[in-house]
Formats: C-alpha cells, structure tokens, sequence
C-alpha cells in the first residue's frame, strides 16, 4: 500500500510534471481522447508506483509473500478510481482553462481521499480478520495525511498524462489537418492555372479557325476544328495536379502541333528529339505545350518563309531539362520570348507550386532564335 511507504520522494520528482499538465490544459475534440489509451496509461503509471514502493512493502513483510500480494493488492482500487477521473477529464473537454485546472484538481483530491480511507479501513480490517501482523502498521490520521498527499500527487500525475497524450495527439492531427489543407490549396491553385491554359489556347485556335474560314480554306477550317475536338476532349481529360510522363505530355503535343501544321502548312517544321531516359521522367501535365505556342506565336506567325521549332529533352546531371527552340522573323516587332504572356506566368507559377524554387524556366535570344528552356531537379524519384 502506498500509505505504508516511508518514501516521500515521489512527490517532489513529480510536482514539476503535475504543474506543467495541469497549466497548460486545453480542450481537445472528444475523439481524440479514446479510453483504450487512458487504460493503458493509468494502468501502467500505477504499475510504476507499485514497482517504486516495492522496496518498501518487501521490507515491512518480509517474507510473507500473502501479506505483500495484499498490500499490492490495493492498486486494483487507485486504478478503479483513476477511471473516474478520465471521464472527468473528458465531460470537461470543452470548459474555460481556469475551470477544467478547478473540476480536474478537485476530482484528484477526492479521488486521493477515497482511496485513503479505503487503505486505512483495509489495513484494519486485514489486521482483524487475515493478518493480525498487519496491526502493526499505524491507522491513525497522521499517517492518512501523509498518505493522502502521496495519492494526491500520483492522481494529478495521472490527469497530467491525459492531458499531455491527448494534447500531443490533437497536435499532430492539426498538423497533419494543416498539411491536407496546403496540399488542397496547392491543387486548387494548380488546378486554377492549368484550366487557364484552354481558354487561352482556345482563343488563339478558334481565331485560327475563323481566320481559314475568312481565307475560304474551309477544308483546313474543318480539318483544324475537328483536331481541336479531338486534342481538347484528351487535354480536359488531363487531371492537372498530376504528374504524368514527358513522352505523354509530347503526345498531347504532337496532337496541337497538327491542329498548328493545318493553320501554317509548310511554314511550321518541327523537331522533337526525347532521350528515353527523359521520355520517363515525370512533369505537370501542360507544362511545355505553352512554351510551344509561344514559339509559333513569335517565330512562325510572324513570318513567312518556313521557321523550325525543335523540342529537346535529355536528362542532364540528373535533371531533366526540356528545351524549346525556335527562329523568328528579322522583321517581326518581337524583341523577348513573351516572358509577359499568360502561359509563361503559368508555367513559373506552376513549377514553384510543385517544386518549389528547385525548379527554373529560363529564355533567351540566341542570333537568329530563341530558347526557353525548363529545368525540373532530381528526377529520378527525388523531385
């Protein structure tokens, strides 16, 4: 029994635990504090309480093994009256910090002066009926108020468990809430900038389109608008958080430069050259087709002698870098790559939602040509 222990030491290694889980009380959502875990916890601190004391009550029964298991015994009732306490401690989940310490604080004192009385009226009754050595352990109310502030801080010691458990848990399901809700807004925004993208080339498609049917080419006008079906139904079928394989992102390129070849014939010569080893790699879906539009925008349209555009992809230092090159017209007013337009913006925007700053879209004149050039880190399982 702990009220038969001359160790006073517990208390005083406790007090500090006692006053940081009872200060720093918040409520928590009742489904975070489950009972499975409170029995584990109080089953395993009193536990450690008897294995302290242990000592103590070997020392006062000597060898009587039958007076020990019954002085052990009476850790059945503080984990009895530690139940209590937990529901306690979760009917007042939702009240004010000042209120719970107050409801808590009293539970504990009650819960220690029950299971005070219970081992005083114990060791009587075992001393009369059971062991009569057992008289010689002292019934008085010096030895209850000793052993009432040894329960006490025990008891308090169990409430802070709770609490400290719990808090912790309520934490790491905040965090990981936290988490979920970055990630949902990270796909809502790239959600928004991939769906930005059809308008936009759809706008310049349908002028297309107008434009051949104004010209009275309305062979090219059909043939153009029935490849626009075909590559918007599979460039809306996309999901546009996903990564998908850089020889599928050329596919759906392929499919736009054929809508492009109807609207400039012989003006448009492409050249696609893709490494396997890149063709494998992962990238956000659409992120190079705007970077193609903007090479016919600025080197086909404006001219009129036949302008190539090569798309390059290799992986080089374990990065996999896309290159996307194109001449222009001597005369054309272009003096940048379009670095204010749309598509551009989306890109950057979508490279650092999903790769942060390790990621880079860089473009430059070169004589005659220009290059606009993406390079995505680590892509061998690390990006």
């Amino acid at each position: 029994m702990l009220i038969a222990s001359d160790s006073w030491w517990m208390g005083r290694q406790t007090s500090g635990l006692i006053e940081r889980g009872t200060v720093t009380c918040m409520a928590s959502a009742e489904n975070e504090v489950r009972w499975p875990e409170a029995i584990m916890l109080t089953i395993a601190l009193w536990l450690f309480v008897m294995l302290v004391f242990m000592p103590g009550i070997i020392q006062r029964h000597g060898a009587d093994v039958g007076s020990i298991l019954l002085d052990c015994s009476t850790f059945i009732v503080s984990f009895a009256l530690a139940m209590p306490l937990f529901a306690l401690f979760r009917a007042t989940l939702r009240y004010p910090l000042a209120n719970r310490i107050a409801i808590m604080l009293a539970g504990a004192i009650v819960a220690a002066v029950l299971q005070t009385v219970f081992d005083l009226m114990f060791t009587g009754w075992v001393a009369a009926n059971v062991r009569s050595a057992w008289s010689n352990i002292a019934t008085d109310l010096a030895r209850g108020y000793e052993a009432g502030f040894r329960y006490l801080l025990v008891f308090l010691v169990n409430v802070a468990l709770f609490q400290i458990t719990f808090s912790r848990r309520r934490e790491f399901h905040q965090d990981r809430q936290l988490r979920d809700a970055r990630s949902a807004a990270q796909q809502a925004q790239l959600t928004a900038l991939r769906y930005q993208l059809n308008p936009h080339f759809l706008f310049n498609s349908l002028n297309s389109i107008s434009a051949l049917i104004v010209t009275r080419r309305n062979e090219d006008a059909e043939q153009m608008t029935s490849k626009l079906s075909s590559f918007l139904r599979n460039s809306l079928a996309a999901d546009p958080g996903r990564l998908v394989p850089l020889e599928e992102e050329l596919s759906l390129i392929e499919e736009y430069l054929d809508i492009e070849g109807v609207r400039f014939g012989e003006r448009l010569a492409v050249e696609i050259d893709c490494d396997p080893e890149a063709g494998e790699a992962l990238v956000p879906s659409f992120i190079v087709q705007p970077l193609v539009e903007n090479a016919i925008k600025h080197g086909v349209a404006p001219s009129k002698e036949p302008v190539q555009i090569r798309i390059k992809a290799a992986v080089e230092r374990g990065d996999l870098c896309i290159d996307v090159e194109n001449g222009f017209a001597q005369d054309s007013a272009v003096t940048s790559f379009g670095s204010s337009g749309v598509g551009l913006k989306n890109i950057e925007r979508r490279l650092e939602a999903v790769y942060g700053r390790r990621a880079s879209l860089t473009s430059e004149k070169q004589s005659d040509r220009y290059l606009a050039r993406i390079c995505i880190p680590e892509i061998n399982g690390k990006s």
